[in-house]
């Protein structure tokens, strides 16, 4: 008999948790793009969307409805969550955020412990279907996220629940447990940084997504071909190169091809390249071919693409970094 109610009493915990779980569900995208947007990390993002589940769950009896809806509260308890975790936490920059420019043949200068800001694999936030139909891809941008990383916790915070997300002031105030006076200074002072950086100007007339793949098509072809003329062609006269873990970073489309001629010419020519789409950008993954006659991965390459043409490239080359796209350490020809 008291197993009996024991199995029971299992079989209706498990049904809570199944039930709790379809409830919060459809939130999951979303919420990690928002952990993501103020950590500039895609594992601490992951990390913090669970630790928000499990915070939720815990909290469930104190939830009241009549407050406030359920994606405000979830929202509540990740970006609580996310200013926790910065207390302890460095910001995420990338180099044209934290030294002067170089010049393309400079010796490159390993940033050493410096944490950098990581891309977001298109496919953790399923853009383009659906389920991320909720999650906005201008404001997944890596130019914006970096600069987002100059804010303060709170400014981050506050401006990504107002401008990102549309939450009112008053639900902004409630979510930081703050004044909305204080959201709106803030919000202000947010605002103004980004405005300097140039980032809220650079989402206007973008380019349809085809015609920005269309475009990194092109660089790629011309890319496997060694064409430096070729890209420079694709380029924008300001383009920026820049490439975590170095410091160095360049602006130009005469720099930008002679750090493509040093390439090759140190890199070699044969090359193969796998399209991939991060933080709602073209990119792909770049193999070159080792002394051994076997392709390894080399980097990691996201564009931004404007109206007249690629007017950034971030190459990464980073472990971690190729993991979370699940790129193969080799291309099996």
């Amino acid at each position: 008999m008291v197993r009996g109610r024991e199995q029971r009493d299992i079989g209706r915990g498990a049904t809570m948790v199944e039930d709790f779980g379809r409830r919060i569900e459809p939130y999951r995208q979303e919420l990690l793009a928002h952990c993501y947007r103020i950590l500039g990390s895609v594992h601490d993002a992951e990390d913090l969307v669970q630790e928000t589940c499990l915070r939720a769950w815990r909290a469930r009896d104190r939830y009241d409805p009549a407050r406030s809806s359920l994606r405000t509260w979830l929202y509540r308890i990740a970006t609580h969550a996310c200013l926790t975790a910065l207390e302890s936490r460095s910001r995420r920059p990338l180099p044209s955020g934290m030294v002067a420019d170089s010049r393309p043949l400079d010796p490159l200068v390993h940033g050493g412990e410096v944490t950098w800001l990581q891309p977001m694999p298109d496919a953790l936030l399923h853009l383009g279907d659906p389920a991320g139909a909720a999650v906005d891809r201008g404001s997944l941008r890596l130019a914006f996220v970096a600069a987002l990383q100059h804010l303060s916790a709170r400014q981050r915070a506050a401006l990504i629940l107002r401008e990102v997300l549309a939450f009112s002031a008053a639900e902004t105030a409630d979510i930081l447990g703050t004044s909305i006076a204080s959201v709106n200074s803030s919000l202000q002072r947010a605002r103004a940084r980004l405005n300097q950086a140039g980032v809220l100007e650079d989402q206007v007339g973008e380019p349809s997504q085809a015609k920005q793949r269309a475009c990194v098509d092109r660089y790629m072809t011309a890319f496997a071909n060694a064409d430096v003329e070729g890209l420079k062609r694709l380029l924008t006269d300001d383009v920026l190169m820049e490439m975590p873990p170095m410091l160095n970073w360049f602006v130009g489309r005469d720099n930008y091809g002679r750090f493509m001629d040093w390439v090759f010419d140190k890199a070699g020519t044969t090359w193969r390249l796998v399209p991939v789409a991060a933080n709602g950008q073209p990119g792909f993954a770049a193999y070159n071919l080792g002394a051994d006659g076997v392709f390894e991965l080399h980097t990691l390459q996201v564009f931004t693409v404007t109206a007249s043409g690629i007017g950034r490239n971030t190459v990464f080359q980073d472990a971690e970094v190729f993991a979370s796209f699940g790129l193969a350490p080799r291309f099996e020809v």
